[in-house]
């Protein structure tokens, strides 16, 4: 039997069947993409191209990398994209993935700080944000994830205290707050009128947890005292136990919190300008300033107007990032470097005036050359964050950062250090007469440049690096004292506000490096590397590299392991050396360019201070070193100098041969 079916029955028939087929993709929350839209916006700059397939609306984002979805295909429930070297911010739409149940973005460059969204993902299980450069507090909604299982936030700059509600977590089995900045003491319990807050006490699950290398206070907990004692080290808590920071870096942080009080956050708002012929993103920021009178409140200001369409997103900044760090006004650098007139360097990236501040101490201004309509919200984050870390730096060979300016009316950015009177390092080597650098002096910048890396790598939580270690940046005092100068990382901004990732390079720079320099604490390796190149710059007078010699490392290695010829590195300038100081030197050097690439950064940092100490044990820094030196070189003057008699005799000889 036959059955004959309208045409209408059949178009009928026909749409259900679509219906089901498509069901998914219809009834895929708006929200949940939108909110993935968002954090693809937030990110500057994606490297690995790890979302060239998260195209909206276009396609499934089930399909997207790193997305997974529910058996249903109808919410996401997992976001995994660890590792990406991904620049960017965390946006509070990601609370409205309300299915989520694994977060995971660790091992990136996120900047900004944790939205307290966050705590809207009721389903989250997995918390992984570390090693990134997340700043400000750890938000108090992260009590919300009732579900949560695993939170990691290592490796960030975390300020402010642990809040207590994150003893509300009673799933929570394994927690990493380590390599921070968080502060107080551990929350154990408290009660409130108001609110159940439970300290970490009344976590029974908890089976994992680092607190080290914060600045905890108080002692460790007993009701945690099950937990490795690995776990509190590197704080400032009261227990002969476990070795914890030094007090003077405890009884420094503690005073910055009496002083500082209350502590209001910065409200940044990011307008994202996306042009519908070339789809070009722009992050536009906008500040608001706020806390009169302990009432917080917003005022919008926009930094920039566009004609484009606009869509804008939230974002709180630390405020406290730049707090204690002086800022002056363009008027005031102004006057100090004579209206800039008194350039004393210039590159596309930036300009260096000299200048003389209250009358007596002396700068060096570094101004950005970077219009204000590239200028984006994500490089205003990055600006202060670079700013942050170089104040950190207080020793005697470092360069010291004195203080910045920020203005918008005319567009400034300036950066402003101490200033080293006797140039850089590599203007004595190759642009001057290298005799005058006796191999005293010499060895004194050697020891001098030894004790700053340590001090960077060594001594600083998170060590810091710099960008580009060569001749051009090491500046040296009049009594030839080196000071360790990042002036690079004007030039990283700059590039960044061209979207433009390039090696950084100068003439008097590089050979191989070992790896691509990505921002802080990744390059110690590379710091040391470029050290054993500084090394034999400094002994040999030349280069690392140029197209009449070549490279010098591949040069010299022929002469690093034998004491027998290995005068033949030390530059012709020099008559005189001390071959004990030389073999201490090239020792050092050979370690430092033959270094594992895969070794530790706990490795690197035993290697530095093995470095430093045995140049500081084999090389003598005492004044009558100085002194030997300086009468040799005094006397070889003497005597290479001609008599008048030989200046006429020369003229001669010259006119003769050009007329023969």
């Amino acid at each position: 039997m036959r059955f004959y079916l309208s045409s209408t029955l059949q178009r009928s028939l026909v749409s259900l069947v679509l219906g089901f087929l498509f069901v998914s993709c219809d009834a895929f929350p708006s929200k949940e993409v939108e909110a993935l839209r968002r954090f693809k916006e937030a990110m500057y700059k994606d490297p690995l191209l790890v979302m060239f397939n998260w195209n909206v609306p276009d396609s499934d984002p089930c399909l997207w990398t790193g997305i997974k979805c529910s058996p249903s295909k109808d919410h996401i429930i997992k976001i995994n994209i660890s590792d990406a070297s991904m620049r960017g911010l965390l946006v509070p739409e990601l609370g409205q993935i309300t299915y989520l149940q694994e977060l995971i973005l660790s091992g990136n460059i996120l900047m900004g700080t944790i939205p307290k969204e966050i705590g809207k993902l009721k389903k989250l299980k997995i918390l992984d944000l570390g090693n990134n450069h997340l700043t400000g507090p750890v938000p108090a909604e992260i009590g919300s994830l009732s579900n949560v299982i695993k939170i990691n936030l290592q490796s960030n700059g975390l300020t402010g205290k642990l809040p207590p509600e994150i003893g509300n977590l009673n799933h929570l089995r394994e927690l990493r707050i380590d390599r921070n900045r968080l502060q107080g003491s551990i929350p154990v319990a408290k009660t409130s009128k108001s609110a159940n807050i439970t300290g970490l006490c009344k976590s029974s699950q908890l089976k994992v947890a680092d607190f080290s290398y914060n600045f905890f206070e108080g002692r460790i907990p007993s009701c945690l005292e099950y937990l490795s004692r690995m776990s509190f080290q590197g704080n400032c808590m009261k227990t002969k136990e476990v070795k914890q920071r030094p007090s003077s870096e405890c009884a420094a942080v503690l005073a910055k919190k009496k002083k500082r009080g209350s502590r209001p956050m910065w409200l940044l708002d990011f307008e994202i300008v996306t042009g519908s012929s070339v789809g070009l993103l722009f992050l536009v920021v906008i500040f608001s300033a706020f806390s009169l009178c302990n009432i917080k409140r917003s005022l919008i200001v926009p930094w920039k107007k566009s004609a484009s369409e606009k869509e804008q997103f939230t974002v709180y900044v630390d405020s406290e990032m730049l707090k204690d760090v002086s800022r002056f006004t363009r008027q005031e650098l102004e006057v100090a470097c004579e209206d800039f007139s008194n350039i004393i360097d210039s590159c596309e990236d930036s300009q260096v005036y000299k200048g003389t501040i209250k009358g007596e101490t002396e700068i060096a201004v570094i101004s950005l050359c970077v219009k204000e309509e590239v200028w984006s919200g994500f490089l205003e984050l990055y600006f202060q964050r670079e700013v942050a870390d170089l104040a950190r730096l207080n020793h005697e060979n470092a360069g010291k950062l004195l203080g910045y300016c920020k203005e918008d009316k005319p567009f400034t950015r300036m950066l402003v250090f101490e200033y080293a009177s006797n140039g850089t390092l590599y203007e004595h080597l190759h642009y001057g007469e290298g005799s005058l650098v006796s191999w005293a002096k010499r060895m004194k910048i050697v020891v001098g440049i030894a004790r700053g890396l340590k001090y960077l790598h060594t001594e600083l939580d998170p060590p810091f690096t710099v960008s580009e270690l060569n001749s051009n940046a090491v500046y040296l005092t009049e009594d030839f004292t080196p000071k360790l100068v990042d002036f690079e990382c004007c030039k990283t901004i700059h590039a960044r506000s061209e979207k433009i990732l390039t090696d950084i390079s100068s003439e008097g720079a590089i050979c191989v490096l070992p790896s691509a320099m990505e921002h802080r604490g990744m390059n110690l390796q590379g710091n040391i590397y470029s050290f054993g190149m500084l090394l034999l710059e400094i002994v040999s007078g030349r280069p690392s590299y140029c197209l009449e010699r070549g490279c010098l490392v591949e040069w010299a290695k022929e002469y690093l392991g034998a004491p027998e010829v290995m005068a033949s590195l030390v530059d012709l300038e020099l008559k005189h050396f001390n071959q004990k100081e030389l073999e201490a030197v090239c020792e050092v050097a050979s370690q430092c360019l033959n270094l594992d690439q895969n070794d530790e950064d706990n490795n690197q940092r035993c290697l530095v201070q093995e470095l430093c100490d045995t140049l500081e044990s084999r090389i003598s820094l005492s004044i009558s070193a100085e002194l030997r030196s300086s009468s040799l070189a005094w006397a070889e003057l003497a005597l290479a100098s001609p008599s008048k008699e030989d200046e006429e005799e020369n003229e001669r000889n010259k006119y003769s041969n050009k007329h023969s």
